[in-house]
């Protein structure tokens, strides 16, 4: 199917086309954008807000502070290591206007996540919250770092404000481990160290690699996904172009420089880098940064101190919050977009936000591979629930058959994906991109879909054995692999089972080897060696488990026995 199979399905105002031409990097949009709306707020977080201006100012300190302190070069990795505080979009902006490709990294991995994804990338900065530093400092003497930025929770607050955050989360809720890292660079110090340095942006253009964004793709081990700046520019401009809908008056949904946007999802996940991080850069939106969204009753009060009008999240968030005594006591009269991603929503907690709030919840679709929104559904009344709506502009869909062969509307196929989203590659692993990318530029991506005659797409199934926590994949040839490294595990299998507060859950069937081993057991060593979402939820030990003739587990067998 071509991109132009879509154009006349789209809702008034949201262009067919969009203009791949009109920037030449992420910075271009990010310059601009602070010039054009440079006292309007960006970011605010922990009672700090921070202007387009301000925003401009800090991330060039930063820039300038790499270019004048350290002998980083343009296309060398930095990694981000960061919750939703104000230092994170502070150092992405600033480490792409110096050049560098930033490798975001969940804050929650363990030093073994962290060990693959820092050598994998070859990282030689790292930007971290000191609750971590222990953690760094396990993981360092097996990387290529030579540069550690320690940023603190109290960074951006007044002085006396900021001491009392600091020493609240080291002393009181007892947050920050012991650790040494005397080498490290006070984020705080970098600012004022850079400022003044006269920062010299280097040519950079749409094919250079902006960003690595780790994923397991369809299988195994973590690979870093290359976004280039034209991938994540074009999809800040697919993104505005969605945005654009007109609403029942005749004017856009969204108004330039006028929204408050609430950010809960952690900004190192691709869905909210590109949403929050990324997108709102072009219409000079608001967003209100949520650092810690599991502590609900906080959560809930924030929102009370804003006239907020749209909100990213996914299905747990949401059963989370409505569940809180006083969220039904909100103001919603501004919320006019709830979008959902990540992983599928249930009809029911649909139907329940929108009898809440007010706000329909719309579903879209994409994957870290298409930088990620691929799908979106249109906003109000013609949001079809259960789809995840229709291609954004400049994008083509097609389902196909194992042999290849495109198939027709109503059938089930693999989907594939064009458009100028698409990642260029996985980083150093030309066989891996070969398997999901063909010389078209289509990208396979082992879902199961179907598109219907009037051009909504509806995902129907997974090809592969991922399973999707809270939006997270985990992949089960990862778990397994950890675990088959215990001494007393003979042979292991893990699935993906139903979970109503995570969408799937971790399952573990365990053989052991003679001797036996104890749930207790396996449990205290994936946490030793897992970030919390990927941590089975029950493990079974068996005295075996199902093998087809040449000896391959059969998974589809245990999720039946499940």
């Amino acid at each position: 199917m071509q991109a132009d199979f879509w154009n006349d399905k789209r809702p008034a105002g949201v262009a067919s086309d969009i203009d791949l031409g009109a920037y030449r990097s992420v910075v271009e949009v990010f310059e601009r954008s602070c010039k054009r709306f440079a006292d309007r707020p960006a970011f605010s977080n922990l009672g700090v807000t921070l202007s387009y201006a301000e925003l401009e100012r800090l991330s060039a300190a930063f820039a300038g502070y790499l270019q004048q302190h350290t002998d980083l070069k343009p296309g060398d990795r930095i990694a981000v290591q960061m919750p939703n505080v104000l230092q994170f979009p502070i150092a992405v902006f600033g480490a792409l206007r110096a050049g560098l490709v930033v490798v975001n990294t969940n804050p929650l991995y363990t030093v073994r996540e962290m060990r693959h994804q820092f050598k994998d990338a070859g990282v030689r900065a790292l930007v971290y919250m000191n609750l971590f530093g222990q953690r760094v400092q396990e993981v360092l003497a097996d990387t290529e770092i030579d540069y550690l930025i320690e940023a603190r929770m109290g960074d951006l607050q007044s002085p006396l404000k900021g001491w009392l955050i600091n020493a609240a989360v080291k002393h009181l809720k007892k947050m920050v481990p012991d650790y040494r890292l005397p080498q490290a660079i006070a984020f705080k110090t970098v600012l004022s160290q850079g400022q003044g340095a006269g920062l010299k942006t280097p040519p950079m253009g749409l094919d250079d690699v902006a960003v690595l964004q780790y994923t397991g793709g369809t299988t195994g081990v973590a690979k870093g996904a290359m976004l280039t700046h034209g991938n994540l520019v074009a999809n800040m401009l697919q993104v505005d172009a969605c945005l654009s809908q007109l609403g029942p008056d005749g004017q856009p949904l969204m108004k330039q420089g006028q929204e408050v946007m609430i950010a809960p999802l952690p900004l190192y996940h691709i869905y909210a880098f590109t949403a929050n991080c990324m997108c709102m850069m072009v219409n000079g939106n608001h967003n209100v940064l949520i650092t810690n969204p599991r502590d609900i009753p906080g959560f809930v009060k924030e929102l009370g101190k804003w006239r907020f009008s749209a909100l990213l999240g996914l299905n747990t968030l949401f059963v989370a919050l409505m569940d809180h005594p006083g969220f039904k006591d909100l103001d919603f009269s501004h919320l006019k977009l709830t979008n959902s991603g990540g992983t599928a929503l249930v009809k029911a907690t649909a139907e329940r936000w929108k009898s809440i709030t007010g706000c329909s919840v719309v579903e879209g679709y994409g994957l870290t591979e298409t930088s990620p929104v691929a799908s979106s559904n249109p906003y109000g009344d013609a949001a079809r629930l259960g789809t995840v709506g229709i291609p954004v502009p400049g994008t083509a869909f097609k389902v196909i058959d194992d042999e290849g062969r495109e198939l027709p509307f109503g059938e089930r196929g693999e989907l594939c994906i064009k458009g100028p989203q698409v990642m260029k590659g996985y980083w150093q692993r030309p066989d891996a991109t070969a398997e999901v990318l063909d010389a078209e530029g289509w990208f396979k991506t082992g879902d199961i879909a179907v598109i219907e005659p009037d051009g909504y797409v509806s995902i129907v199934d997974r090809k592969k054995d991922m399973i999707i926590v809270s939006g997270f994949n985990v992949y089960p040839n990862e778990i397994e692999d950890v675990l088959m490294a215990h001494p007393k595990v003979a042979s292991c299998a893990a699935i993906g089972v139903p979970d109503e507060r995570s969408g799937e859950a971790v399952k573990l069937f365990v053989v052991p080897r003679e001797g036996g081993v104890s749930v207790e057991e396996l449990k205290a060593y994936c946490k030793a060696n897992f970030t919390a979402y990927k941590v089975p939820k029950q493990i079974v030990l068996k005295e075996a488990l199902p093998m087809s003739p040449v000896g391959k587990i059969l998974r589809r067998e245990l999720r039946d026995i499940a």
